[in-house]
């Protein structure tokens, strides 16, 4: 089998190698996945670099989602047959094929989009999770976030719109505007304007109760502002690499909220997990849910694509073709 593999940290073109390794031996509760596309991740580079919150040993095959079809089953597996298509619930995607416990796999709906069905597992569930877990949102009830163009942010308008809930986005470019609205978003705003001004305004005298920050610094403190009083900003990332500055006055006199959230940790339930990830698969195939795709590469371009993931002003997900 051939599989991209990290032997250290650092620069994508010293510490990253397409290799060949024997083919992993199947366990009895496992299924055996021939991979078939994943895309480059956020997540997938900081751990390149070094620079994420937990790192593996090493060496290791890289990659935190991807897709797959049943290529073999041990003994004990039931409910499913070759050819599934599935989503493994496991890291060390990056690779041709894949050993994942039975447990740990979603069976998809054959008609899914395989590009669409690499980027389910991580986007699209924190989208779902941070949009229902934190604040009983009721139908006509309004979201702010920023990054609104990133990958979740998209999945978020589009969750959002088929919840029967509303999305005031605030993006850096003003040739975003219009393309984020076709897509779903009820208002669209750029990030220097003075947002709860704004939110007075476009969400009829009704401010949000939940803010999605993927920024920090300047941006969140613009979505703490434009919350209703005892509203919850959620923090998921900080693009901006800045912290928050939230005055005191936001918590002791308007009684904010302010919580994180990190997927791994919400996906540990796997009962969840599995229903989460049905869940957007419906969406998806009804539809209701897509992601763009700005580039595909081959296995064996692995480090062109990771140099390609890391440029800024992208239109869409880096994936990887694992079947070249």
């Amino acid at each position: 089998m051939i599989a991209a593999r990290l032997h250290g940290f650092g620069k994508a073109a010293e510490v990253l190698r397409v290799e060949k390794i024997p083919f992993p031996e199947v366990q009895d509760d496992e299924l055996l996945l021939e991979m078939l596309a994943a895309p480059v991740n956020p997540a997938d580079l900081n751990v390149i670099e070094g620079k994420y919150g937990e790192l593996p040993a090493l060496p290791t095959i890289i990659g935190n989602e991807g897709v797959g079809r049943v290529a073999g089953l041990g003994r004990a597996v039931r409910g499913f047959v070759l050819g599934d298509l599935v989503l493994p619930m496991a890291r060390a995607s990056w690779t041709s094929h894949l050993t994942v416990a039975a447990t740990r796999a979603v069976k998809l709906p054959p008609s899914l989009d395989v590009f669409q069905a690499a980027m389910l597992a991580v986007n699209p569930p924190s989208a779902l999770g941070m949009l229902e877990d934190f604040v009983a949102l009721e139908p006509g009830d309004w979201v702010v976030q920023n990054a609104a163009n990133s990958a979740v942010g998209r999945c978020v308008m589009q969750i959002a719109r088929s919840r029967g809930w509303r999305t005031l986005n605030v993006v850096r470019r003003r040739e975003l505007v219009d393309e984020l609205s076709e897509l779903g978003g009820d208002a669209v705003v750029l990030e220097d304007v003075e947002l709860r001004a704004v939110a007075s305004e476009v969400c009829g005298g009704k401010l949000p109760r939940l803010a999605l920050n993927a920024v920090g610094g300047a941006s969140a403190l613009n979505l703490a502002n434009a919350l209703a009083d005892e509203g919850t900003l959620v923090t998921y990332g900080a693009m901006g690499r800045q912290p928050l500055k939230i005055p005191n006055g936001l918590l002791i006199f308007r009684g904010l909220n302010l919580r994180g959230f990190w997927l791994r940790r919400w996906m540990h339930e796997e009962k969840r997990a599995r229903q989460a990830l049905g869940a957007l698969a419906e969406l998806a195939v009804a539809g209701n849910l897509k992601m763009p795709v700005h580039r595909v590469f081959g296995l064996s371009e692995v480090q062109a694509a990771v140099e390609e993931a890391g440029r800024e002003q992208r239109s869409g997900k880096v994936l990887l073709d694992l079947r070249r």
